[in-house]
């Protein structure tokens, strides 16, 4: 089990209300919680992407600070057991949308998620943990566990915007292979950040 990670606390805050990430993983072993990304500033207070590891579906929520219940909690009933194969996944949060369903999408390979195990969307204009706090990938914040066992690529974090998938990755003309977006079209914003991982520095 892999427990690399990487952490940082950004000295100011951006915008809470509305962000996105973008990310390509590749799983190395399944059947064990495996957390992408998270923010927060501990076990009662933090917001989570990951994959569960009892079937192995993903999902995405966050814990309230009194730490009795979930702020908002997405999780799929696909399930995602395909060590070998790359995952494009896209979470955008907009917690200003008037239709509770429109303040989260997930979308894993161009395709946005719609049926869900566990359904239960922000409250509106509400912010939760991110920005200006505690922000780790490839571990659950402040855990030291549920470490992510796997390759990531082209990390996107987006502050004060939303975009599909299709703004960061696009299907190839002659394969027909989705593949990402050298040089997408975004506004990073105060503490958005891109992170390619090309090599080991």
């Amino acid at each position: 089990m892999a427990t690399t990670f990487l952490s940082k606390t950004f000295s100011g805050a951006g915008t809470r209300t509305k962000y996105t990430i973008s990310v390509w993983v590749k799983r190395a072993a399944i059947g064990s919680t495996q957390c992408i990304f998270s923010a927060g500033t501990g076990a009662n207070n933090y917001m989570e992407i990951a994959f569960n590891g009892a079937d192995d579906r993903f999902y995405w929520h966050s814990y309230s600070n009194d730490g009795s219940n979930y702020d908002y909690n997405l999780s799929t009933t696909r399930r995602f057991r395909d060590p070998s194969a790359w995952m494009h996944i896209v979470c955008a949060f907009d917690s200003t949308q008037g239709t509770a369903s429109n303040r989260q999408k997930i979308y894993i390979n161009w395709v946005q998620e719609t049926v869900f195990s566990t359904e239960t969307y922000s409250g509106s204009y509400s912010d939760y943990a991110f920005n200006n706090i505690l922000h780790e990938i490839g571990q659950a914040v402040g855990a030291g566990s549920r470490f992510f066992d796997g390759s990531m690529a082209h990390f996107h974090a987006i502050d004060g915007t939303t975009y599909a998938a299709s703004t960061f990755a696009e299907t190839d003309s002659t394969s027909g292979i989705w593949k990402p977006k050298t040089a997408p079209s975004v506004t990073y914003g105060t503490n958005g950040f891109f992170l390619k991982f090309e090599n080991s520095g």
